[in-house]
């Protein structure tokens, strides 16, 4: 057995959330390694709904626009009566993009695509995941994790100042933990495939027997690929063939038609609902993200978008306290992240019962642009605000123009992973420079100009207030001029602090 190699990181798992986790701990320089126990990586579509404000997250990463050339938007869906006519309509709420909100309908990618590309980008940051590698035990202590590993060559163990697990509902590393993962199944279970067939068009997402569940059955093109997706209820009980001819028989049982053939299946799987939820999300120097913390019905979409937000919310954090933040920040991941989850799981379960009833239209409850956290302990307000944007909140994009003249965006100025504070307005800076920090001001003798008053209106300065955007593209602070002094402890406590010999 090899002994004892050491990395800051440990991530068991290597799906969208364990990704996520990888390129954020990756483009700040922290030392990781990322395995995953499956041979190769997942090919099925299961987390095909990229929602608005994991694009934002994409958009961030460096990956969206190659997300976006990997799917497409998702087809009205079409609804057939029992005589075979039927009625079209858009499952998703149609809203146009606004300045402040960018992406306003949900992207359709198959999830293999999206961790394909997730992983292509990973590698250009030149970090890859070790497939076939299984997290086999772990002991922790003050100072790290020891942790075993089993892989293709051989078995090894290895020393991690923290594991994360990102391995999904049956989480091995939870169940190590014995962290309770209390919730319930829904009394639902279903079918979900990828196949190849014959008998229908791309334009349009079929839908039958709709509201009645021992009838329905949705047949959806999957954007970007030949595929289609094949979802539909399935007794609680007994075996189901997933085979080309079992499916086609199901098809063929559900909807009337005999001109519909499945040819091959890619991908399938027979599964019971759950709605879950982890007591907690940290145990010492281990934590949990995505499926490992909380599971989902596939209603609406919310599972792979909350999982790849946990990870973005936690990886700036371990990045901060790798370089000598402190340990406390890291409290916040779950203080944060953890209302966010058990909100989601009411929305997907609530959505689910509307599926039943044959209700389907999604619109911005699923798009994730409200969730925030304006009760978090990183939340800092001086004074006190009301009525607009709040510390906590997503931080709302705006077109700006640079005192040179050139348009931008505040998108544009936050992307990556520094801090970004804003000063509206502002004669003089709130806080020194320092690495990791961006500073810039909007307005008269400033860097940024406000053409057409969006970043005004987005965020309702006072002239003279500051705004510090976190990394994760939420609102840490709002101060007014005459607190600036609070943004000194609060950039201290998120490991931005002066050093002491920095301007001697």
């Amino acid at each position: 057995m090899t002994q004892n190699s050491t990395t800051d990181v440990l991530i068991s798992g290597a799906g969208a959330a364990g990704l996520t986790l990888a390129i954020e701990l990756a483009r700040r320089g922290v030392s990781f390694r990322l395995i995953e126990k499956m041979d190769d990586p997942f090919r099925g579509s299961r987390g095909k709904g990229i929602q608005p404000r994991t694009q934002e997250v994409f958009e961030d990463l460096g990956i969206l626009d190659r997300i976006v050339a990997r799917g497409g938007a998702y087809p009205p869906q079409r609804e057939y009566r029992d005589d075979g006519s039927f009625v079209e309509s858009d499952a998703m709420l149609h809203q146009e993009p606004t300045p402040a909100e960018p992406y306003h309908l949900p992207l359709m990618v198959p999830q293999f695509r999206t961790e394909g590309v997730m992983r292509e980008r990973l590698v250009e940051l030149g970090h890859w995941p070790e497939f076939g590698c299984e997290l086999t035990g772990f002991e922790q202590d003050e100072t790290g994790v020891s942790a075993r590993l089993k892989g293709r060559s051989g078995e090894e163990t290895i020393r991690a100042r923290w594991l994360v697990g990102a391995d999904g509902g049956r989480s091995f590393v939870r169940q190590v933990l014995d962290i309770g993962f209390p919730g319930k199944t829904l009394g639902v279970r279903a079918v979900v495939a990828d196949v190849l067939l014959t008998g229908l068009d791309r334009d349009a997402w079929h839908r039958f027997g709709e509201g009645d569940m021992q009838r329905q059955l949705a047949l959806c093109p999957l954007a970007g690929t030949d595929l289609f997706q094949i979802q539909g209820p399935i007794p609680l009980e007994g075996e189901i063939d997933l085979s080309a001819a079992g499916l086609t028989a199901l098809v063929s049982e559900r909807t009337g038609r005999n001109d519909i053939q499945v040819h091959a299946v890619s991908w399938a799987s027979a599964f019971n609902m759950n709605a879950r939820l982890a007591d907690r999300y940290r145990l010492g120097r281990v934590f949990l993200v995505g499926d490992a913390a909380h599971t989902h019905p596939p209603t609406g979409g919310q599972g792979l978008n909350t999982s790849v937000q946990d990870a973005y919310n936690l990886g700036w954090k371990l990045a901060a306290v790798a370089a000598g933040a402190c340990d406390a920040l890291l409290d916040s991941y779950e203080e944060e992240r953890r209302p966010i989850a058990a909100a989601m799981l009411g929305l997907a379960t609530r959505l689910l019962d509307a599926l039943t009833r044959g209700d389907i239209r999604r619109g911005r409850e699923v798009h994730q642009l409200d969730i925030g956290y304006p009760q978090s302990s990183l939340a800092l307000e001086k004074p006190e605000r009301r009525g607009s944007v709040l510390a906590g909140d997503r931080a709302p994009d705006a077109p700006l123009t640079g005192a040179a003249g050139q348009p931008t965006r505040l998108f544009d100025l936050i992307k990556g992973p520094h801090w970004t504070l804003l000063g509206y307005e502002a004669e003089q800076a709130a806080v020194p420079p320092r690495p990791g920090l961006q500073i810039h001001r909007i307005g008269r003798r400033g860097d940024l100009v406000d053409e057409d008053g969006h970043f005004r209106d987005a965020y309702a300065l006072a002239p003279g207030e500051w705004v510090l955007l976190r990394p994760d593209g939420y609102i840490g602070a709002i101060v007014a001029s005459a607190e600036a002094s609070t943004l000194e402890t609060y950039l201290a406590t998120v490991g931005l602090g002066l050093v002491a010999d920095q301007w001697s």
